[in-house]
C-alpha cells in the first residue's frame, strides 16, 4: 500500500466518522430513554389518586389497589430506563468521545509523518534530477570546448595565444564535467539510498501503526456495541421484578371481597315492601292517598310545555364549507371558517417558531459548551447553522404578521354578517321551514355539514302535533358553566341571541368546532352567540366538562 497513502487517509476519516456517527446513535437513545421514563412516571403521576379526594375511598377495592400498585411498579420501571441512559451515557458516549479526540490527533500524527517522508523522498529526487541536468549540461560544454580547441589548432591563420587559451578552456570545461558526474554519482547513491529506506522502512512503519490505530478503533467499536447491549441486560431482572409485582397484584384481586365490600357500603337495613291491599271502588269511599297522588301524577297526560320545545325549529345560521384548495389567504371561506382556519395556521406557524427557537436556544448552549471545552468540538461549527435558524425564524415571523392581519380584518368584521351569509342563512330557514317537523333535521349538528341523506330527510313530514309534544317532554339543557360577553352581539337570525357586552349568562353546550356556543339568560331565552365574543368559565364538576 505504499502508493495508497491518499486512499488510506480518506478509510481512517471514514472510520472516525462511523465512531462519530455510532456516539450519536447512542446520545439519541439516551435521550429516548430519558423521555419515555419521563412519560412514564408523568402517566404514573396523573393516575395516582389525589389526597382528600373521592379517589382515595374507591382504592379499598382490591382492583384499584391492584391498579395502584401497578402505577407504583411503573415508576419503578421508569427508573430503570433512566439508569439505562444514565450508564450508556457513561459508559459509551462519554467514554467514545474522548477516544475520538485521542484518535483524532493520533491520526494528524501519522499522516504528518507521512506526507513528511513523502516530502523527503520528492526533495532527495529533485535533487537528483538537478545534479543529472547539470552533469548533462556540463558534459555538453565540455564537448563543445574540445571541438573548438581543436578547430583553433588546426587552423594555421589563429595566434598560438588563441590556441592556448582554447585549450585552457577545454580542460576547464572537461574538469566541470568530471566534477560533475562525480557530484551526479553521489546524489545517485544517496537517493537509492534514501528512496530504498523510504519504502522499505519509513513508510512500512508509519502504515503499521495506522494499521494499528485503525484496528484499535474497530476492537473499541465493537467493545461498545458489547457495552450497549450488556447494560440492557442488567436492568431485566429488575424489570422483570417489577412485572412480577404488577401480575402479583393482578391475582390478589378478590372479585367476591369487592362485591362484599359493595354491599357493606351501600346496603340500607329497609325490609322490601309487602303485599298491596285491593281498593274496592264500588263502595261509597274517600279516595286512598295512593290513588290521589298516582292521579295527581299522570293527570290528563299532558305536561306544561318545557324549555326544551323552543329548540323545535331550530335553524343554524351557517353555510356549506366550501373543498377543494383555495387563495393563501382562505378568502373563499365564510368569515367564522376563515378565522378558524386563520387562527389555526397562526398557531402552526407559532409552533414552528417555538420549534425553530427551541433548536437555537440547544445550538446556543451548545456553542458556549464548545468555547468552554474546545476539546467537544468546533465552536464556529455551528455559526452557519444559528444563521440559518435566524432567517427561518424572521420568515415565520413575517409570516405570521401576515395571518394575523388577514385574522384581525376578519375578527373586525364578524359583528356584521355579509350578504351572501344572510341570502344562505334566507336559504337555509326557508329549508328548515319545509322540514320544520323532521327530528334528524333539528338534532343537526352547527358545524353547517348537510349530506345528501340528511337532506332528503329534510323533506318528510311528520303531523306538526306529535312533533311538538315529543319536544314537549324534553328536558331543558343542564348549564355546564357561565361566560361573560365580550362584545355586543345583534342575534338576527333565529337560533341566535343577542347578548350585550359585559353581561354573564349561563353556557349550556360548548363550542363543537364551529365558532358557535349556545348559551342561556333565562328559563325562556337560550341561543348560539359567536364563541369569540364571549369568555367561557366552564364547571369543572360538570359532565363532559
Amino acid at each position: 500500500l505504499q502508493d495508497q497513502f491518499d486512499n488510506l487517509e480518506k478509510h481512517t476519516q471514514w472510520g472516525i466518522d462511523v465512531l462519530e456517527k455510532y456516539i450519536k446513535f447512542v446520545k439519541e437513545r439516551t435521550e429516548i430513554e430519558l423521555s419515555y421514563a419521563k412519560q412514564l412516571r408523568n402517566l404514573s403521576k396523573k393516575y395516582q389518586p389525589k389526597k382528600n379526594s373521592k379517589e382515595e375511598e374507591e382504592y379499598r377495592y382490591t382492583s384499584t389497589r391492584a391498579f395502584l400498585a401497578t402505577l407504583n411498579e411503573m415508576n419503578d420501571y421508569a427508573g430503570q430506563h433512566e439508569v439505562i441512559s444514565e450508564n450508556m451515557t457513561s459508559l459509551i458516549t462519554g467514554e467514545l468521545t474522548r477516544y475520538v479526540q485521542e484518535l483524532k490527533q493520533e491520526r494528524k500524527s501519522h499522516f504528518h509523518d507521512g506526507r513528511k517522508a513523502q516530502q523527503h523522498i520528492e526533495t532527495c529526487w529533485k535533487q537528483l534530477e538537478a545534479s543529472k541536468r547539470r552533469f548533462e549540461r556540463d558534459c555538453k560544454e565540455a564537448d563543445r570546448a574540445q571541438q573548438y580547441f581543436e578547430k583553433m589548432d588546426a587552423d594555421i591563420n589563429v595566434t598560438k595565444a588563441d590556441v592556448e587559451k582554447a585549450r585552457q578552456q577545454a580542460q576547464l570545461r572537461h574538469q566541470m564535467a568530471e566534477d560533475s558526474k562525480a557530484e551526479y554519482s553521489s546524489t545517485l547513491q544517496k537517493f537509492n539510498s534514501e528512496q530504498h529506506d523510504h519504502y522499505y522502512t519509513h513508510i512500512p512503519n508509519i502504515f503499521q501503526k495506522i494499521q494499528d490505530m485503525e484496528e484499535r478503533r474497530i476492537v473499541r467499536i465493537g467493545e461498545s456495541m458489547k457495552t450497549f447491549a450488556e447494560v440492557d441486560r442488567q436492568v431485566i431482572p429488575i424489570i422483570g421484578k417489577c412485572l412480577d409485582e404488577i401480575t402479583k397484584a393482578a391475582e390478589s384481586i378478590d372479585h367476591k371481597n369487592d362485591s362484599q365490600l359493595v354491599i357493606e357500603a351501600f346496603k340500607s337495613g329497609f325490609e322490601p315492601p309487602g303485599d298491596i291491599d285491593f281498593e274496592d271502588f264500588t263502595q261509597p269511599m274517600k279516595r286512598t292517598v295512593s290513588e290521589s297522588s298516582l292521579s295527581n301524577s299522570r293527570g290528563d297526560g299532558k305536561s306544561e310545555p318545557k324549555f326544551g320545545s323552543k329548540s323545535k325549529g331550530k335553524l343554524w345560521p351557517f353555510i356549506k364549507k366550501n373543498k377543494g384548495a383555495g387563495p393563501e389567504d382562505f378568502s373563499n371561506l365564510p368569515p367564522e371558517q376563515r378565522r378558524k382556519k386563520l387562527q389555526q395556521k397562526v398557531d402552526e406557524l407559532n409552533k414552528d417558531i417555538q420549534k425553530e427557537m427551541d433548536q437555537r436556544d440547544a445550538l446556543t448552549k451548545m456553542k458556549d459548551v464548545y468555547i468552554k471545552n474546545p476539546q467537544m468540538g468546533d465552536a464556529a461549527s455551528v455559526d452557519q447553522r444559528l444563521a440559518e435558524l435566524g432567517q427561518n425564524i424572521e420568515k415565520l415571523r413575517l409570516e405570521v404578521q401576515k395571518f394575523e392581519g388577514w385574522l384581525a380584518e376578519v375578527e373586525g368584521r364578524l359583528p356584521m354578517r355579509t350578504e351572501q351569509a344572510r341570502r344562505q342563512s334566507g336559504l337555509y330557514e326557508a329549508q328548515n321551514t319545509s322540514a320544520v317537523n323532521s327530528c334528524a333535521q333539528d338534532r343537526e349538528s352547527p358545524d353547517g355539514s348537510y349530506t345528501e341523506e340528511q337532506s332528503q330527510e329534510t323533506e318528510m313530514k311528520v303531523p306538526a302535533t306529535d312533533f311538538d309534544d315529543e319536544f314537549d317532554d324534553e328536558e331543558p339543557l343542564p348549564t355546564i358553566g357561565t361566560c361573560k360577553a365580550l362584545y355586543t352581539f345583534e342575534g338576527q337570525n333565529e337560533g341566535t341571541i343577542s347578548v350585550a357586552e359585559g353581561e354573564m349568562l349561563y353556557v349550556i353546550e360548548e363550542d363543537k368546532g364551529d365558532g358557535w356556543t349556545r348559551i342561556r339568560r333565562n328559563e325562556d331565552e337560550e341561543g348560539y352567540v359567536p364563541t369569540s365574543y364571549v369568555e367561557v368559565y366552564l364547571d369543572k364538576n360538570a359532565k363532559g366538562a
